[in-house]
């Protein structure tokens, strides 16, 4: 009898143990470094990575839902400025909104959901959440994380449909909050 509550205690301990890993926050991630230009972030196991001519630095989609994917632009900052001197989150959201993701003659419109600060690593990151219409009023939901480093913005971009944004917001805000520069 005792054999027997020790076995089910320790098939339950195992059990508690496997299942608190496969919900960990970075479980199913793999990670991108590019020591180089000197950014690293996770992004979703089973992804494939795109390369584009003339657009983001890094583009990686889901196997599966094609429309579903990150990427990384970078760009020159005017003067060299911090990214506090480029505005609030707010302010820098609302820029990247009307510039970046819904560009005038796009055919897209962008509403700025949520504009946050993120401190890591002594660097400062605005956080920014938008919901997209595309022109075929198709909904999506994008994530954004923005930093200055070495004179140059970096964007990283996490999007997806509206109708998978529930599934997927765990994930891709883990992803977007991964994103670091060094």
């Amino acid at each position: 009898m005792l054999k027997r509550i020790a076995a089910v205690l320790l098939v339950v301990l195992v059990a508690v143990s496997l299942v608190s890993c496969s919900i960990s926050p970075t479980s199913g991630l793999k990670s991108y470094v590019d020591t180089t230009k000197g950014y690293q972030f996770l992004y979703p196991n089973g992804w494939l990575q795109v390369k584009v001519s003339n657009g983001p630095e890094v583009v990686f989609h889901d196997l599966i839902e094609s429309t579903e994917n990150i990427s990384l632009v970078v760009s020159p900052v005017p003067e060299a400025k911090s990214l506090a001197e480029l505005g609030t989150p707010g302010e820098v959201g609302y820029k990247l909104s009307k510039n970046a993701i819904a560009p005038p003659d796009s055919g897209r419109t962008a509403e700025l959901v949520n504009a946050e600060t993120l401190e890591f690593r002594d660097k400062t990151y605005y956080l920014l959440e938008y919901a997209v219409k595309l022109p075929n009023q198709q909904e999506r939901h994008n994530l954004a994380s923005v930093v200055v480093s070495r004179g140059k913005l970096f964007t990283f971009n996490a999007s997806t449909t509206e109708q998978r944004w529930e599934k997927a917001k765990q994930q891709l805000e883990t992803v977007v909050k991964s994103f670091s520069v060094y």
